[in-house]
């Protein structure tokens, strides 16, 4: 059974002349495992559809499967569960409380899911020491550079184990040399079975992926496979 399965998908904001079709009947499949990169120019509609895969968004019709599972169907409470527990998140900008250590940021998605305190520390410590950060855990985002910021928010997002990560534009805010660090971060990911979903507009950024599908004007207009692992 395949991880996710898009059938007619589409999303429409806005009415009368305000009308935009962000997404135009996109059909897609993603396997287990797979390290794939959605790529376009800006208004594309990538973006939509990486938040309709993450629940952050839904469609305005057509069918989202995960794991098997009807998504389109789910109710609000569902959808956050599902959020939390089997999706993980990294966005350009980190998003990291600026109050809180590095190891607090990777421990609060465990705690929002129910797991103690001290097993929380426990698997963020963990992760942490994963991507290269087991010296960082008590400094705050303000005390970390680009990088280990991005990577304290690459562990958080691993934080619950999720089936599918989901990474908008990871590189965006960091130097070249910087940014393929957490490329090749993601490289090794996907290598342990890690299955992942890059966003980007950079053809650069895309190629390290296994497969590429390129949207324009809602639509998928390529997509192929690579070498790339």
């Amino acid at each position: 059974m395949s991880l996710v399965e898009v059938q007619g998908l589409t999303r429409v904001y806005g009415q009368g002349r305000a009308r935009v079709e962000a997404l135009r009947g996109i059909d897609l499949v993603i396997e287990a495992g797979e390290f794939m990169a959605i790529i376009g120019p800006s208004g594309s509609g990538k973006s939509t559809l990486m938040h309709i895969l993450g629940c952050l968004d839904r469609p305005t019709a057509g069918r989202y499967r995960f794991e098997g599972r009807d998504v389109t169907s789910l109710s609000g409470d569902e959808l956050a569960r599902m959020r939390n527990r089997r999706l993980g998140f990294v966005f350009q900008t980190f998003n990291l409380l600026g109050r809180l250590s590095a190891l607090e940021n990777v421990v609060m998605p465990l705690t929002y899911a129910g797991v103690s305190p001290r097993e929380a520390r426990r698997r963020a410590r963990a992760l942490l020491e994963q991507v290269g950060l087991g010296d960082r855990l008590t400094h705050r985002p303000a005390e970390l550079s680009g990088g280990e910021q991005q990577r304290v928010a690459i562990a958080r997002a691993l934080a619950n184990d999720p089936g599918l990560l989901l990474a908008d534009e990871p590189t965006g805010n960091l130097d070249t040399a910087t940014g393929e660090e957490i490329l090749r971060l993601f490289e090794d990911l996907n290598r342990q079975g890690r299955t992942l979903v890059l966003v980007t507009h950079n053809p650069g950024v895309a190629a390290v992926a296994a497969r590429t599908v390129e949207i324009r004007d809602g639509r998928i207009c390529r997509d192929e496979r690579s070498g790339a692992r």
